[in-house]
């Protein structure tokens, strides 16, 4: 028997995109909405939680959640690693129509790691 090997990512979501998560058995992400061409999770917990912090509990249900999950090393390195900040806010950027293929390459569940909500 082989073990394959994985790379953790993070997705930072909101409480809308989590019940869709959960409705796929913590197994898949959903489907992009038309405007974003891009999934990008994350390669670290720290900036995946300041963007659920940040930006998830400003906006739609005001709630943040920081998710973790493990994905095939091999199909993963396909993709782009951009740098949109300092060194620490990198993500991969997988293209929407790609999603679905990468959710296949979801290696065990989803998980929740962090909950932000609102402050008034």
């Amino acid at each position: 028997m082989t073990s394959m090997e994985t790379v953790t990512l993070f997705r930072p979501v909101g409480l809308e995109e989590l019940y869709l998560i959960k409705g796929s058995g913590w197994k898949a992400f959903p489907p992009r909405l038309p405007d974003q061409p891009i999934f990008y999770p994350v390669t670290n917990e720290g900036y995946a939680a300041q963007i659920a912090r940040d930006w998830n509990t400003k906006t739609g249900s005001r709630h943040g959640y920081v998710t973790r999950f493990e994905v095939n090393a091999d199909y993963v390195s396909r993709f782009d690693r951009k740098v949109v900040g300092g060194r620490e806010h990198e993500e991969l950027w997988v293209p929407a129509e790609e999603l679905e293929e990468f959710n296949r390459n979801i290696v065990g569940p989803v998980v929740v790691t962090q909950r932000f909500l609102p402050t008034e």
